[in-house]
């Protein structure tokens, strides 16, 4: 609960609605998905980064949870949103150290040819630094120190679910070269939307669940401090149908376990040591699992419904699809 916040934040966005018209989304391929006037919160303090739509550019604030006072804001050049990385509205965006702020352009179409972000310093709310990559992606994650960024390209221009995940240098200006994979399994192909998202408090690993488009669902642990990762697979859990786009990810107090949950119920548990995967007795009873192959259908055939109707809104140029 934002407390007042909601009642200045509604303030800041009848101004701005007056000045310009709703971003389409953020980064993620299919639109409709838009988390800047929601924000990301700050991990320490009652502070959470917000963005709206402005006349020039985009307003970005800083608002006080408790009370809604505005400490701070920046107008910037261009048009930038808060970075939504699932789903189901997950965002992310800010360090844990709460010094660095990434924003995304918000994409109108799927592909894309290039992308931009924006890394703000938000002490001075002040631009640092535009990224400009050519190809399509989209953001996922910020190492603790902001020294790292961690987005997803995706590398099949007719397939949303197609992608790699790629690590970008802030401190050299350089996206590497090589994929952020399972080191276990370099030479997987990685597959999927991302349902939900969790990040442990000290905000090094970014905790994603994914559909496994169509398949088996799966969970991916990137270590955003040592630029790896883990891919988890919840096939065991994929004998009881659900709706994989139900369910949420919560890390425990000590950060030594990942629940999936749908609802109050507790689905799945995974050590995040060992990355063993166990299934609560209740889990068995009466009909309750996991989203399973009929799940991750249901909702693969529901993201396909979008991106068949994308071609009407955006049209269709050398075949690409138009994802809404």
């Amino acid at each position: 609960m934002m407390g007042r916040a909601g009642v200045v934040l509604g303030s800041l966005a009848m101004a701005a609605a007056l000045a310009a018209g709703a971003a389409k989304a953020d980064g993620l391929p299919v639109l409709g998905v838009n988390v800047g006037s929601v924000g990301v919160a700050a991990r320490a303090g009652d502070v959470r980064y917000v963005t709206l739509d402005a006349e020039r550019g985009t307003i970005v604030a800083a608002v006080r949870q408790h009370g809604g006072q505005v400490d701070r804001t920046r107008l910037l050049h261009g048009r930038f949103t808060v970075p939504a990385v699932a789903y189901d509205g997950s965002a992310s965006g800010l360090s844990a150290d709460g010094r660095t702020l990434v924003l995304i352009r918000p994409r109108v179409r799927f592909p894309q040819a290039q992308t931009v972000l924006a890394v703000v310093d938000t002490g001075h709310m002040r631009v640092k630094k535009i990224v400009t990559l050519n190809g399509d992606f989209s953001f996922d994650a910020v190492s603790p120190n902001g020294a790292s960024l961690y987005l997803i390209q995706y590398v099949e221009p007719r397939d949303p679910a197609r992608y790699a995940v790629r690590a970008y240098d802030l401190r050299t200006g350089r996206l590497l070269s090589r994929p952020v994979v399972d080191p276990r399994e370099p030479n997987e192909r990685m597959r999927g939307q991302p349902v939900t998202r969790a990040t442990s408090a000290d905000g090094r690993w970014a905790y994603t669940l994914y559909d496994g488009a169509g398949k088996y669902p799966f969970l991916h642990a990137l270590d955003t401090s040592r630029r790896t990762a883990r891919c988890i697979d919840l096939s065991a859990l994929a004998s009881k149908a659900r709706n994989l786009y139900t369910l949420r990810l919560a890390v425990s107090s000590d950060g030594n376990a990942l629940s999936v949950n749908d609802s109050a119920e507790a689905i799945a548990a995974i050590d995040t040591r060992t990355f063993r995967v166990s299934l609560p007795d209740a889990a068995g009873a009466g009909g309750h699992g996991f989203g399973g192959v009929a799940g991750a259908l249901a909702a693969a055939g529901a993201l396909a419904a979008l991106t068949a109707g994308a071609a009407v809104v955006f049209g269709r140029r050398r075949r690409k699809l138009a994802v809404t």
